[in-house]
């Protein structure tokens, strides 16, 4: 049998009870979520007290949710604890997205009072008053769905408020939909020469060259390593990425994670292009002079691209970087453009997910076959592989038909 343990007076300690070398009694207990908690108190009973109304206040919870009176931050919160699986990057982008959008206000209703309409005005005041996009939209019903859909297992409540509300909105979406956003040839043509030739920006080239001739997410090329290329096969290997993001459990502090990519589609190869092969090989060679990148994140080392202080890139940081390069370009073209009497070359703003918007256009304009640029791509549904094409096809009908009727002397 385990000997009892005892305070510093003699007297018997309780399970989690403890007292520290400076007198003060600690009582430790992990809360419904999973999360460990102290309780501070100057002596035994005063410590028991507060450990008494500790139990009845969990008790009285349970009681709460159990007879459906539970708003749905508690629904929320008790959901995203059992979520123990998710990716470190996943899971603090649902509190985001749930902290800033939910909690304050609609988080606040009774969980067992939520109806159906409810859920449609709330998606509706998203929409209209915080100015934000359908897909930010859907994030935040990743989060939501799931959480009412718990309280559903838990006989809280008899049906899921939202279910089929984000349908709507994307039928929506779809009838409203406007071109996706890529740059055109001469635009990237354009933006690339200046970046390579700009005294400021121009060890920024081959970055940017690589995201402009892979089509990689930013995770994906910020996390490229040398070992990653095979110069023999001439082919880059996309079997990790990289994100920054909060810690799980802290506020304040973020870092970089190593994961694999979300599905079996973005673990792929590339064919490198002459020019992502240069682009590689001059960053390659500029480092053997000035240092190569030694940050280590999760074991792993050899990251290909760093920032000025010798460390990884972070993702923010680049689109950071497009959009200076975008000012001091359009300031020299616009000068540029009244010398030589003609039209300037405006390129539109753009991010890191633009540019693989646009290598999957330069892409759908030479290959026709969709699977080839959908394994490229690593895009896990073959449908967004095609309705890039569509656009791309819609745009190009009309420089078709003239040069068929060009070619063809039938008539």
């Amino acid at each position: 049998m385990a000997k009892a343990r005892k305070d510093q007076r003699g007297r018997a300690l309780h399970k989690g009870e403890s007292q520290r070398k400076d007198g003060r009694y600690v009582y430790t207990y992990t809360d419904p979520f999973g999360k460990r908690h102290f309780v501070y108190a100057k002596d035994i009973v005063e410590l028991r007290k507060k450990e008494d109304e500790l139990k009845k206040a969990q008790l009285d919870g349970l009681d709460v949710y159990s007879a459906g009176n539970a708003d749905l931050n508690f629904v929320f919160d008790r959901y995203i604890a059992t979520k123990k699986e998710l990716a470190s990057s996943t899971y603090a982008n649902y509190i985001y997205m749930y902290d800033r959008y939910v909690r304050d206000g609609f988080g606040k209703k009774k969980v067992s009072d939520i109806k159906y309409s409810d859920v449609v005005y709330f998606y509706e005041h998203l929409l209209n008053k915080h100015n934000i996009q359908v897909n930010t939209l859907d994030n935040i019903h990743t989060v939501l769905h799931p959480s009412f859909q718990l309280a559903v297992r838990d006989n809280i409540i008899r049906s899921n408020p939202s279910d089929g509300v984000m349908a709507i909105f994307k039928r929506r979406n779809r009838s409203a939909k406007t071109p996706r956003h890529a740059l055109t040839a001469e635009q990237q043509k354009a933006f690339l020469e200046f970046v390579r030739e700009n005294p400021v920006y121009y060890r920024w080239a081959p970055m940017l060259t690589v995201l402009f001739g892979t089509g990689g997410r930013i995770g994906e090329i910020i996390g490229l390593r040398w070992d990653d290329i095979d110069y023999d096969k001439n082919l880059i290997s996309i079997n990790h990425s990289v994100s920054y993001h909060q810690r799980r459990g802290e506020k304040i502090q973020c870092t970089y994670e190593v994961r694999l990519p979300k599905t079996d589609a973005g673990i792929r190869t590339i064919p490198l292009m002459n020019t992502v092969l240069e682009a590689l090989q001059d960053e390659y060679a500029y480092q053997e002079e000035e240092g190569f990148n030694e940050t280590e994140i999760d074991g792993m080392t050899g990251f290909i691209f760093k920032n000025r202080f010798g460390n990884i890139v972070s993702p923010s940081s680049v689109n950071t970087v497009i959009k200076g390069i975008l000012a001091a370009y359009h300031i020299e073209e616009m000068e540029a453009a009244k010398k030589e009497k003609r039209e300037p070359l405006i390129i539109p703003h753009f991010t890191c997910h633009c540019i693989r918007h646009t290598f999957c256009t330069r892409l759908c304009e030479k290959e026709m076959n969709v699977k080839t640029i959908q394994v490229i791509m690593g895009h896990k549904d073959i449908q967004t592989t095609l309705d890039i094409y569509a656009d791309v096809t819609e745009a190009t009908k009309q420089t078709a038909i003239t040069k068929l009727a060009n070619d063809l002397d039938v008539f």
